[in-house]
């Protein structure tokens, strides 16, 4: 098949609606780069993520937030396991070894698992509402499940890595407690940037998900210091407009305070990256509606997401 599908990865050859199809694509990866090593542990948390957001997972309700599921987790979980690999490839190096990358890998996959509402949650009635906190609210639950899972030595690293995902603070300041958690911290900052960017239906996920999103979290608006509100994003097609704009942010910020380290992506250094062109492709469409102010040419079909308060059906346009 010539076209990129829908709810297939850059390579359009995983399914990235399918955690079985990125287990084996991640096991593989593993596997090649540690083939005496066993990789139980990542079966069994990406087996975990997957029953959390399906509402499985002790405790816990189902994912409701409709840009921030599970999708997106295994999207920025493969794109993690990519850059990591291409580093120990191209660099030579033994910082990352079985376990630093099985840890690496929990991050992607418990990233965003602060959206995730616990069972009888009678404060927020959609995980959204949590967007300000989710990065800590992760951070704790990743803590306590490295512990579970027989990786307790990296439950300190949990809360600061997954700050690397986060807005709160430039990413040089966020604290670590040795270096090489700087180094997954920046490759899990640059997959969870470049996975969703790099989406074939990025522009539309923006609008019909994303900035529902961004309403109920409180981030379409910010308080001045005078007590007045400024609207940041007036409308999911100001929203989408304005994709460029971020486009150039976000690459500031991958290569300023993330040390570029998505280079890695690319399976071979003499290769193209596939999700920077991915991601070029988009903004270069997201410049053409700029330019017409039209958002009508917006047709692309999102993967199903489950029926949350945030949907807003598109079909028919």
């Amino acid at each position: 098949m010539s076209g990129r599908r829908n709810d297939y990865d850059v390579t359009n050859r995983v399914r990235t609606t399918d955690p079985g199809e990125v287990e084996a694509e991640i096991g593989r990866i593993f596997h090649t780069l540690y083939p005496s090593a066993p990789g139980r542990a990542l079966t069994r948390a990406i087996d975990d993520a997957t029953r959390l957001f399906r509402g499985e997972f002790p405790g816990y309700a189902a994912c409701d937030t409709a840009y921030h599921d599970l999708q997106h987790t295994l999207d920025v979980s493969l794109a993690m396991a990519r850059i990591m690999a291409g580093y120990v490839r191209q660099e030579r190096d033994e910082l990352i070894d079985a376990d630093m990358f099985c840890f690496g890998l929990m991050a992607a996959l418990f990233h965003d698992a602060g959206y995730i509402r616990r069972i009888g949650d009678q404060r927020h009635l959609n995980g959204a509402e949590y967007t300000k906190t989710h990065v800590s609210r992760g951070g704790q639950f990743l803590r306590h499940y490295l512990r579970e899972i027989g990786l307790g030595k990296f439950s300190d690293a949990a809360a600061p890595t997954l700050h690397f995902t986060g807005y709160e603070r430039p990413a040089q300041r966020i604290r670590v407690p040795d270096p090489v958690f700087r180094l997954i911290g920046n490759m899990l900052g640059s997959a969870d940037i470049i996975a969703q960017m790099a989406d074939r239906c990025y522009l539309e996920k923006c609008y019909e998900r994303l900035y529902p999103e961004f309403v109920l979290g409180g981030v379409d608006r910010r308080i001045e210091g005078d007590g007045s509100e400024r609207l940041i994003f007036a409308s999911a097609e100001d929203l989408v407009l304005r994709t460029p704009q971020f486009y150039r942010s976000a690459m500031k910020r991958l290569h300023e305070q993330l040390d570029a380290v998505m280079r890695f992506a690319a399976e071979r250094a003499q290769q193209p990256n596939l999700y920077v062109e991915e991601t070029e492709k988009n903004i270069r469409y997201a410049q053409r509606l700029a330019e017409h102010g039209d958002l009508s040419a917006l047709r692309r079909q999102p993967p199903l997401a489950p029926q949350t308060p945030l949907g807003r059906s598109r079909r028919g346009r």
